[in-house]
């Protein structure tokens, strides 16, 4: 998720979302299994853009069962006779998982191989166009997910009451453990290479983000527990917040308490900040500085902060609140519950089921 939006999941029976991190709206209402087969969690990546209809690169559109966005993305290759670095996509997505994403493929001599030889049944082309340039990684303006939950334990009435919570307030924007490593060792493996350790170059990027997102989500923690992650404490504000528009990075603030700001912010046009660590000075000021000071004034914080100001990051923000685009739900013959919403780009659909409560990952048994 330029953040990605779906990246390798849990492996079996692990909670879809760390449970140290809490819930805004108050104890798990819901027990179930998440991911027990890859139709469980069905994406379709919303596009950016347009195909231009001309151009050097042809545009697909995939589905793909079980199957991650690198291994896809070798397939192509393969197929077309090129280097991977012929290959474009604007996300990744994860195999345990259906999803619906675009690939672009760089062929010069606008000779496109034969599709039939594409498909298989982890693999279907649903759509091809030519394009004029290379899809671009964050190319795209979210994803849409359909959701299964297995053997829901709880009572229904509390289950959708909490859905409808969700749908009228939002949820923290957490970065879901994804960003954190199949084993959750991304963070440590961060301050090892901070300390020293020589990693790869693409490992290098994973783990800076790594570090980023695990100092963001301490901050929001905070601001969960405190109840002001959604821009009021109480109904007040707090001082010197850093407001973030929606549906963009653009950040501005902090400035006076108005009218406007009270109305923007409940017709969620805006969302509070929290920051994404880097060099320079907190851009929040007075209440809100301090608070994102003091959460992040530990030791393993502070080595992280200083890692990253070394690597030469600078300060970002990002939105603490996210609010879940179309959701809706509906029971099952079977007795699953079916979940289906959007979210913008760098947005992570196990932060939304973990305010319902414990989800775990895999097969039964």
């Amino acid at each position: 998720m330029s953040e990605h939006d779906t990246q390798d999941g849990p492996g079996a029976d692990r909670p879809a979302q760390e449970p140290l991190l809490p819930r805004a709206h108050g104890a798990a209402v819901l027990r179930a299994r998440l991911r027990a087969r890859p139709e469980d969690f069905r994406v379709e990546e919303l596009p950016g853009f347009a195909a231009s209809g001309s151009g050097e690169h042809l545009l697909l559109t995939i589905e793909k069962r079980g199957m991650n966005t690198a291994f896809a993305a070798k397939r192509l290759a393969a197929w077309a006779g090129v280097g991977e670095v012929a290959i474009g996509y604007a996300g990744l997505k994860d195999r345990h998982a259906v999803t619906v994403q675009r690939f672009s493929v760089h062929l010069p001599k606008r000779v496109a191989p034969d599709l039939d030889a594409l498909q298989s049944d982890e693999l279907r082309v649903l759509d091809s166009q030519w394009h004029a340039k290379k899809l671009p990684r964050g190319a795209l303006a979210g994803n849409r997910f359909v959701l299964t939950l297995r053997e829901p334990a709880g009572e229904r009435e509390a289950i959708e009451a909490r859905l409808r919570r969700i749908a009228e307030q939002g949820v923290p924007n957490y970065f879901g453990e994804q960003r954190f490593g199949r084993d959750g060792d991304n963070v440590a493996n961060a301050l090892a290479m901070f300390g020293g350790r020589r990693v790869r170059r693409e490992q290098r990027s994973l783990l800076l983000s790594a570090a980023r997102s695990e100092l963001f989500n301490r901050v929001l923690a905070v601001r969960v527990s405190d109840r002001s992650w959604s821009g009021l404490r109480d109904g007040t504000p707090l001082d010197g917040e850093v407001w973030a528009l929606a549906g963009s990075r653009s950040v501005f603030g902090p400035e006076p308490w108005s009218d406007d700001l009270a109305r923007r912010l409940a017709a969620f046009d805006i969302h509070p900040s929290g920051p994404l660590w880097g060099r320079g000075p907190l851009r929040s000021r007075d209440e809100v500085a301090a608070l994102e000071s003091g959460a992040l004034d530990d030791a393993q914080a502070l080595a992280l902060r200083a890692g990253l100001e070394a690597a030469g990051l600078e300060q970002e923000r990002r939105a603490l609140r996210l609010r879940p685009d179309a959701l809706s739900w509906r029971w099952r013959e079977d007795g699953a519950l079916e979940v289906s919403f959007a979210l913008p780009a760098g947005a992570y659909a196990t932060v939304v089921l973990a305010e319902l409560g414990e989800l775990h990952s895999g097969a039964a048994g």
